[in-house]
Order: structure tokens, then C-alpha cells, then sequence
């Protein structure tokens, strides 16, 4: 008889993790207020400035100009520090694909490189071996809300007079050493899209300590503009990016809660890679002691096959799933570099910027290989998504449950 859920047996769980969004009256208030009061748009409300200078308080950083969403925040990002026709940026190979889109949409060439084996973040000395004479600038990528090691990519980038834009898309409340993130390096770029911890349906924001690059930045984002121009003066080129007054009021209400839930994510975690390593059958991704605070867009784990008799973890996730340990899966199915965007050349008119005279030179995406960040999206990275986490620590024990009840009975995956 089956004792797998997959196979017919009774699931671990059967109750639902919480759902998400998680929103409540106040936002409708919120949404209300902005829509009695007949001004919608960014430029001629007060929601949007009020959550700029609040969020950016909440990182530690001095300026916060939103943005429409979290891929144009790295765009713009990258525009003001001048990237552009024939630099290379330097991105981790374990990441969402708008980090080397927003590089090609600047004209220049996204280079990944490896990730560190233990927190799947970009290796800092893969970084240095990637700088050439073209590189301009670095994305580190705090994946999950996990930090880069920013002490690290920051001595690089000052000893080869680099420019660092910090990818924190995922990362809202984490930190590298006490201060928050996104701000560490010249800009950083954070999401509001559907899926993150803190949401408008879209949204993103973009963070620096620098006045002049938070002018600049505002420019781009706005068709142009110069503070203290006339309005309708065009003094460099820039697009229309802005967030809405509506989007600004819901960014408020969901702030309000973000730290209590923030917390939660944060116990939940704890408990759960408690449990694992007491476990041994899946291991949580190393926390770095410098990281004080890790937002949990997911909580990464690393699976072994070899600890399941050779089960592939697409196999071993189905039945994970089966046990009622729903939102949980494998991840990013591709290494930036195998999208088919980069593969294929599939980018740009007449060939540029992959095959651009201001680069003057090729480049192969078909020839990079990056073994540490291939095997975690093929093998072994697992990612527990922050709704899971919200169910609080003391629901974690099902998960260790269902991988055990997985691991005892692993034979019925066999046949």
C-alpha cells in the first residue's frame, strides 16, 4: 500500500498556506482618499513623495525616487551612471532575466559570472576575474532577499573605478552590516510587482545617497525634466516612468505592516532551517553574519540527490507538493545566459548591442558556462515562498514532516 500522498496515501497537510496579497481596509481607504481627491498623478499628489522619502528612511538611504516597476528602477539606474553603447556589466548567471535585460536596453553587454556555492549569490571573485577594459559597472543581486557580500563587491568596483547598482528587487528590510540595502552601492533598485513582500501590482523605487544621481535619476524617469526648470522644458533624454498616486497610497498601507510581517517570515525561517539541519535531509542556504537583516522573498534550501537515492528534485518536488506543501518549487528553470533572448541573439536591430562597433568584439552566450550556478537550478535549489513563511514558525514543522515522510518512504519514487 502507498504511503506517498503522489502515490494515493493521506497528505502531511491539508490545510492552505496563507494567500497573498494581504491587504485590508486600509488600502481601500487609501485608494478611496486618492480617488476623491481628483489628483492622480505623481507630479500633483502627495502619496508617491511621501512614500519616496519613506521608504528610503526604511533602507537607511537619503533619496528614494519611484518608478513604474522594478526592471525600469535598474534601467534608469544604469542610465544615469552613463552606462551605455560598448560597456560590459557585470550580473550573476542566478538571477531573474530583467537583470541582463536592463543592461541590453542600455545598449551594453550583461557578463555573467558564477555564483558562491553556499548563499547562491554572485561570487565576488568571479567578479574580479570578469573585469576587463570594457566593464562599467557591477550588479550584485541579493537573491531572496539574501545581501550580497557588499564590502567585497564595493572594493572591486573602487579599485577598478566601477560603478555598482545593487539589484535588491527582492530585498525590502534587508541589510549588509546593520544598514539596508539598495543603497550601498551607487543605486539600487527594488520591486513593487505582484509577487513581493511589499506590493501595488507594480511598482519600483530607486535608492541612492548621492543628490546628483537622485536629480538625474528623477530626470530620466520623467520625460526629461531638470528640478527648477519650466515643466515642459526637455533637458536630457528620458522616458515617462512615474508611479501613480494610487499605487503610492497602497505602497503606504502595506508598509504600515511590513515589519511585523517581515518579522514573521523571519521566525518562520529560523525554526524551519533548525528543524532541516536537525533533519540532514535538505540544507538551508548559508546566512552570512554580516547579513543583519534578510527580507525572505523565499527561503533557499539545497537538495541532494544523492541523499534520496539518485530522485531528481523535479521528482522530489512532486511530491513535496503532493503532501500539501504547496508553493514551494524549484525555482528559475535557466541561467541568464540560456534565455533565448541571449542565446539566440535575439536582441536588438541590426545587431547591436551584442554585435555593436562601439563594442568591438563578440560575444558567445552559447560558450559561457557557469557550473555552480547550472547544478543549483538544475539539481539542487529549492525555494519556499514567502507566503509559506507567513504561516509562522510553528506550521514549519509540516515541511520537515513531508520531507521526511518523502525521505522514509523514497523507494515508491523508484518504481
Amino acid at each position: 500500500m502507498a504511503s506517498l500522498a503522489l502515490n494515493g496515501g493521506n497528505p502531511v497537510r491539508t490545510k492552505e498556506f496563507p494567500g497573498w496579497p494581504i491587504f485590508d481596509e486600509s488600502e481601500i481607504r487609501a485608494l478611496e482618499e486618492v480617488v476623491r481627491s481628483g489628483k492622480w498623478f505623481a507630479p500633483g499628489g502627495t502619496k508617491v513623495k511621501e512614500f519616496e522619502q519613506r521608504f528610503a528612511g526604511f533602507q537607511d538611504a537619503k533619496y528614494g525616487i519611484a518608478v513604474c516597476n522594478g526592471t525600469i528602477a535598474l534601467e534608469m539606474a544604469l542610465l544615469a551612471l552613463g552606462v551605455g553603447a560598448g560597456d560590459e556589466v557585470i550580473i550573476p548567471a542566478y538571477t531573474f532575466v530583467a537583470t541582463a535585460t536592463a543592461v541590453l536596453r542600455c545598449n551594453a553587454i550583461p557578463i555573467p559570472v558564477d555564483i558562491d556555492p553556499d548563499t547562491y549569490l554572485i561570487d565576488p571573485e568571479a567578479v574580479r576575474k570578469a573585469v576587463t577594459d570594457k566593464t562599467r559597472a557591477i550588479i550584485p543581486v541579493h537573491l531572496s532577499g539574501l545581501p550580497v557580500d557588499m564590502d567585497r563587491i564595493n572594493d572591486i568596483a573602487e579599485k577598478h573605478g566601477l560603478k555598482v547598482v545593487e539589484d535588491a528587487a527582492q530585498a525590502w528590510g534587508a541589510g549588509w552590516k546593520g544598514k539596508g540595502v539598495g543603497a550601498l552601492g551607487n543605486l539600487g533598485g527594488f520591486s513593487f510587482q505582484m509577487s513581493k513582500n511589499l506590493t501595488a501590482g507594480e511598482g519600483g523605487m530607486i535608492l541612492t545617497n548621492d543628490k546628483e544621481l537622485a536629480d538625474l535619476c528623477r530626470a530620466v524617469a520623467d520625460c526629461g525634466r531638470l528640478p527648477g526648470k519650466p515643466r515642459y522644458d526637455c533637458h536630457i533624454l528620458g522616458v515617462n516612468a512615474r508611479l501613480t498616486e494610487f499605487q503610492g497610497a497602497v505602497l503606504h498601507a502595506q508598509l504600515d505592516r511590513y515589519p511585523d510581517l517581515l518579522a514573521r517570515r523571519e521566525a518562520s525561517a529560523q525554526a524551519l532551517a533548525a528543524m532541516l539541519e536537525e533533519q540532514g535531509q535538505l540544507t538551508p542556504i548559508q546566512r552570512p553574519r554580516e547579513a543583519t537583516g534578510h527580507a525572505y522573498h523565499f527561503m533557499m534550501l539545497k537538495y541532494d540527490a544523492e541523499k534520496f537515492d539518485g530522485i531528481p528534485k523535479s521528482r522530489f518536488l512532486e511530491a513535496l507538493n503532493a503532501e500539501g506543501i504547496t508553493s514551494v518549487h524549484g525555482g528559475y528553470g535557466k541561467t541568464v545566459y540560456e534565455h533565448p533572448v541571449l542565446a539566440d541573439r535575439k536582441v536588438g536591430a541590426r545587431g547591436c548591442p551584442l554585435s555593436c562597433p562601439f563594442y568591438g568584439k563578440e560575444i558567445d552566450y552559447t560558450k559561457i558556462h557557469c557550473p555552480v550556478a547550472e547544478k543549483a537550478i538544475r539539481e539542487e535549489a529549492i525555494w519556499v515562498k514567502q507566503n509559506v513563511l507567513l504561516a509562522g514558525p510553528e506550521e514549519m514543522g509540516d515541511i520537515v514532516e513531508a520531507v521526511g515522510k518523502i525521505h522514509e518512504h523514497r523507494a515508491e519514487l523508484l518504481k
